[in-house]
């Protein structure tokens, strides 16, 4: 088998680390933000798996969650005009309003892929901690398989870069500085300027 490279994105732990960094004027283009990822890297992703959920909407919003949701409109838009993307979209609890579904689904692609041979190199993009396991598994039942976990500085997967090499995605904010990462081994930053990553609302 070639070396073919997966990306697995849990999507709303990045648009919420974006609009954490950049909202809610603008948003980043996610083109452009795939298409340095690999110049830095380089490498070129086979397949780009991405999940997440929409916000709910209120009956009455305010012009600060109008504003949210166009924000993540136009984000989540801008992933699904990527060609390698494939995008699955769960759903928001009607009562909690918790999403559902899009974590079980990634774990299960993730792992089921792998058992499929369907990846040689896989690259999971999120800083929850619950889908180590889920690479654990892999490393475990299929260590032929290379494993990389992908950052963005305010989304880091702290614990998973005891175990994999971790690429944090430094996107250069003037008020962010780059955590301390002196005592573990597998990292490293990739460089961006946020500012050609951009579009606004």
């Amino acid at each position: 088998m070639k070396n073919k490279i997966y990306l697995f994105i849990d999507g709303t732990n990045l648009y919420a680390g974006q609009y954490e960094l950049i909202g809610p004027q603008k948003y980043l283009d996610f083109g452009l933000l795939i298409k340095n990822v690999e110049q830095k890297l380089r490498i070129k992703f086979e397949k780009i798996y991405f999940y997440a959920s929409y916000s709910p909407k209120s009956k009455k919003p305010n012009k600060k969650e109008k504003l949210f949701l166009k924000n993540e409109a136009m984000f989540y838009k801008s992933v699904k005009k990527h060609k390698k993307v494939i995008f699955f979209s769960g759903y928001r609890s009607a009562t909690s309003g918790k999403e559902k579904e899009v974590d079980v689904k990634l774990t299960a692609d993730l792992i089921c892929f792998g058992f499929l041979n369907k990846y040689s190199t896989v690259y999971l993009m999120t800083g929850d901690a619950d889908f180590l396991q889920a690479l654990f598994a892999l490393k475990k039942y299929h260590n032929d398989k290379k494993i990389f976990i992908l950052n963005i500085q305010n989304k880091i997967l702290f614990r998973g870069a005891f175990y994999f090499k971790t690429f944090i995605i430094d996107l250069k904010k003037p008020y962010k500085t780059k955590p301390n990462f002196l005592t573990f081994q597998k990292y490293e930053f990739i460089e961006l300027d946020w500012r050609d990553l951009v579009r606004s609302v």
